[in-house]
């Protein structure tokens, strides 16, 4: 596609932001009630039925630029990316789950039969892609970033994505409380930090999945272990340490790459 006369990056920014709130508030309007797996499962293919034709229509409509310029290569070339972010989620987790558990902050009780959680915990896998790691980086790593990127240096980038990705959680309802927003905001900063490091999306894909797939499974809502010292455990060993040596491990395999200055230059053809 040829590059031509578009709407102003502020409009663009502003159309993708409220497109992405909508759908998400669509989704829970359409699927309310009290959860259970079939409408987690409607509503996570719903999301992404609906975000990646938005982005799409937004990246040739608004942008008028080709769809390579979002960092969402094909999985055969991003899959080694996917499993590089999973990694650095679940090593320094399963680390940090030791820590608690050794030092007895916190104790862990399986409900169902080891087969029944597995089973759960492959479920949550796929429903977490669709519902939450697909279309939130494709619309905040991917689109926003990727357009603020054109005008701004990365880490100002980052910055707004991670501004952007707070409200939009605010406003679906997902981040109330000042834990919640502080969650969303360093979530958002450490995914952009690694669409910068790799130049793609698929090692925040990855990284989100891992972690929204353990924190489920390990939560009320699955209904699969019983928790005492819930709160611990999701600061230390959920938060803390991978989000922290998670950090740490992309960017200093890809430091050749990261430059928290640079602007992406938009592809044209």
């Amino acid at each position: 596609m040829s590059a031509g006369p578009r709407l102003a990056l502020p409009w663009r920014v502003l159309v993708v932001s409220v497109g992405a709130v909508l759908v998400w508030l669509l989704v829970g309007a359409l699927l309310d009630g009290d959860y259970d797996r079939p409408t987690h499962e409607a509503r996570a293919i719903l999301t992404t039925v609906l975000v990646v034709p938005l982005v799409v229509a937004a990246r040739r409509l608004l942008d008028r630029r080709p769809w390579t310029g979002l960092g969402l290569p094909s999985l055969r070339t991003g899959w080694r990316r996917l499993l590089l972010g999973m990694a650095c989620w679940l090593i320094p987790a399963a680390a940090g789950f030791a820590l608690c558990l050794g030092f007895g902050w916190v104790e862990i009780r399986l409900r169902t039969s080891a087969a029944h959680a597995l089973g759960v915990a492959a479920l949550l896998v796929v429903l977490v892609f669709l519902y939450e790691a697909l279309p939130e980086e494709l619309v905040f790593r991917g689109y926003l970033q990727r357009n603020l990127a054109t005008r701004l240096p990365a880490w100002q980038a980052v910055l707004g994505q991670s501004v952007l990705f707070t409200l939009f959680g605010f406003l679906v309802g997902a981040a109330t409380s000042p834990d919640r927003l502080l969650l969303f905001f360093v979530f958002a900063l450490l995914l952009g930090g690694f669409r910068v490091a790799t130049g793609d999306i698929w090692a925040g894909i990855g990284f989100h999945v891992a972690f929204q797939a353990v924190a489920q499974l390990f939560g009320d809502v699955s209904a699969v272990f019983d928790v005492t010292g819930s709160g611990v455990l999701g600061l230390v060993a959920l938060g803390a340490i991978p989000f922290t040596f998670g950090r740490a491990a992309v960017q200093r395999l890809h430091r050749d790459r990261l430059s928290w200055q640079a602007r992406e230059p938009e592809p044209t053809g």
